[in-house]
């Protein structure tokens, strides 16, 4: 059998297996002919989009494990189901508030999120109409391999709702929409970073970095979000705020939840983030190399929560609480929920090192933010009772 071309990892990386590498350089003559096609440059955002979902041959659109032990990286419904049972109490807040069952949640994964949260809400009273948006249709499979036994209760959508009530979450969402790569050249002029290829026999990848200037609307953008720093390179993430802008049409009355790794922009754009916040995933190994092992690993960039509340607020929203996952955690009782009787010894020793995982500054629980947005709710959110942060969006 014919050895599959070769698809290059750093060191220190592990190294793909036979069928890995054959698919890898599939992805990888996909991406060649779409740079060709695109008159040899392609905006990263566009080779972001096709190495992550390109049907059939995207990180997320082929069959590779992605969550938990056996894939490149753990969220917080796979570390623990406690993660989900808390959420549930601010969801069944937002259901009783908008006097709706419905949630809707958007890039379910493995499903873990929803084998939480669904029995949760019965715990509290709550039948919920349990609506999944998933883009991948391998992950779609999954899900209703891990939901089989809520047949009854969980719906698959195609679309987004013309009009929607009732509950929005969406975890880790927003940082695997694809990213606009930015740099200041020497004079302090914004350029847009692309991708071309690379025919040099010692590249590690067939792909290099290059750089254009950036069009008018594009640099009026980034002026408004940072001062030029020579050398300074970043992300912007246009479409993950036409998405938050776009809640402002459907979502009638209630809330989205919005979890994920990010900053406010003053963080975001610190002076000290030379390189940016883009990162890459691999058998649980993060690094910044974004053009090897195209279609093998996950490619993310932090999110920009002044962006999204701004976004929000363009589309008719209510920005009703911004804060850091521990706390909003703890404010949703996550700590009560640990304490509960009859736990066995080792369950509870499961509990502890899943409590550490997500409410520790070194782990989850400060990079990791809570956004809600939304409209026809009155009442303050449980979830950001105490330690709200939207000050300092």
């Amino acid at each position: 059998m014919m050895e599959p071309p070769a698809v290059h990892t750093p060191s220190g990386l592990p190294e793909p297996d036979a069928d890995a590498r054959a698919h890898g350089a599939r992805v990888q003559a996909m991406l060649a002919q779409r740079i060709r096609d695109a008159g040899g440059w392609l905006p990263f955002e566009r080779w972001m989009e096709a190495a992550l979902y390109a049907p059939g041959l995207g990180y997320y659109s082929a069959g590779s494990a992605k969550f938990h032990r056996e894939g490149d990286f753990t969220t917080a419904p796979e570390t623990s189901p406690l993660f989900g049972r808390a959420l549930a109490r601010q969801v069944a807040q937002v259901l009783e508030a908008s006097g709706s069952a419905r949630v809707l949640e958007f890039g379910a994964g493995s499903g873990a999120l929803a084998a939480a949260l669904i029995p949760a809400l019965r715990d509290l009273g709550i039948e919920a109409e349990y609506d999944i948006l998933e883009l991948s249709a391998d992950l779609r499979a999954r899900q209703r391999d891990r939901l089989s036994d809520r047949a009854g209760q969980v719906r698959w959508l195609d679309a987004l709702p013309e009009a929607f009530s009732g509950c929005v979450v969406a975890n880790e969402v927003l940082d695997a929409m694809p990213a606009v790569l930015f740099r200041w050249n020497a004079a302090g002029e914004p350029e847009l970073l692309g991708v071309a290829l690379d025919a040099r026999p010692e590249a590690a990848a067939p792909f290099r970095w290059a750089a254009r200037p950036a069009p008018p609307p594009t640099a009026t953008a980034l002026a408004a979000r940072m001062p030029p720093l020579p050398g300074y390179q970043s992300e912007m993430n246009p479409q993950a705020e036409a998405w938050v802008r776009d809640l402002g049409r459907w979502l009638r009355r209630g809330a989205a939840l919005l979890i994920d790794y990010g900053f406010p922009r003053a963080e975001y754009y610190h002076p000290q983030r030379l390189r940016g916040t883009l990162m890459c995933h691999f058998r649980h190994h993060a690094h910044d190399q974004a053009l090897i092992l195209a279609g093998l690993q996950d490619i993310t960039a932090h999110v920009d929560f002044t962006a999204m509340a701004d976004a929000a607020l363009d589309g008719g929203l209510d920005v009703l609480g911004y804060t850091s996952q521990a706390r909003f955690l703890m404010n949703a009782g996550l700590t009560d929920l640990i304490r509960a009787p009859g736990d066995d010894p080792a369950q509870r020793a499961r509990q502890l090192t899943a409590l550490n995982t997500l409410l520790s500054e070194a782990e989850m629980g400060e990079l990791f933010k809570v956004l809600a947005v939304g409209r026809g709710l009155d009442a303050p959110l449980l979830g950001f009772a105490r330690g709200d942060r939207r000050d300092r969006l």
